[in-house]
């Protein structure tokens, strides 16, 4: 069935893209004299480090569980009775979040482990802004499926309902993208608050609709 999606369809993409996730163990044993026992893993918003971890777990375990990440997303997508909806495109993305996210974030914690200065506030609001317009701009593109896109009862009853609500969401994904990519400059205390938002005024939406009868 065209778009139909199956492992050897996209089993190169996966296949690279796993690899790609567990390079930072390949770092991580090449730094293994130069790095601490004990590496902060965890940073609050004003940059200072609040959680740590051991050199093993940090070096093994965090790509490990990124990559443990990136399988079950992409077995629950493979398994999706609706998968045919799911464009390749979307799909694409969804696979490689996950191995940029591990090449960042374990380079940003091997530098900081290291010695170097690291804005950890200006690359994470970078991060999650760029996300957000990514997935913003696939939103209007997404049917109906039980994997991705917003799945609610009211938008998985009926097509209507989800194709007003994604097309909702999009603009409201890619403004709050915009302004994270704003505050990596300025760092403001809100990260958590703008991803409520994000996610409160869509629902919200779609349940108006469902009132509406849409």
């Amino acid at each position: 069935m065209k778009n139909q999606k199956n492992w050897y369809k996209f089993k190169t993409t996966i296949i690279l893209t796993s690899f790609i996730t567990i390079i930072p163990m390949f770092i991580g044993i090449a730094l293994w004299g130069k790095l601490p026992d004990t590496i902060a893993t965890h940073f609050g918003a004003d940059n200072v480090a609040n959680g740590w971890s051991s050199k093993p777990f940090t070096v093994f375990g965090l790509p490990a569980i990124l990559l443990l990440v990136q399988w079950v997303c992409t077995f629950v997508i493979l398994n999706d009775p609706k998968k045919k909806n799911i464009s390749d495109k979307i799909f694409g993305l969804i696979l490689w979040i996950i191995p940029v996210i591990s090449l960042i974030v374990c380079a940003q914690i091997y530098a900081i482990a290291l010695g170097y200065q690291v804005d950890i506030g200006l690359f994470t609001n970078l991060i999650i802004g760029i996300l957000f317009v990514a997935i913003g701009n696939y939103l209007p593109k997404c049917k109906q499926n039980y994997t991705v896109g917003i799945r609610l009862p009211w938008t998985l009853s009926s097509e209507e309902n989800w194709n007003r609500t994604h097309r909702f969401a999009s603009w409201i994904w890619i403004f709050g993208g915009v302004v994270f990519i704003f505050n990596a400059f300025l760092q403001l205390e809100w990260i958590l608050a703008i991803v409520i938002i994000l996610v409160i005024l869509p629902t919200a939406y779609s349940f108006f609709l469902y009132r509406k009868g849409i």
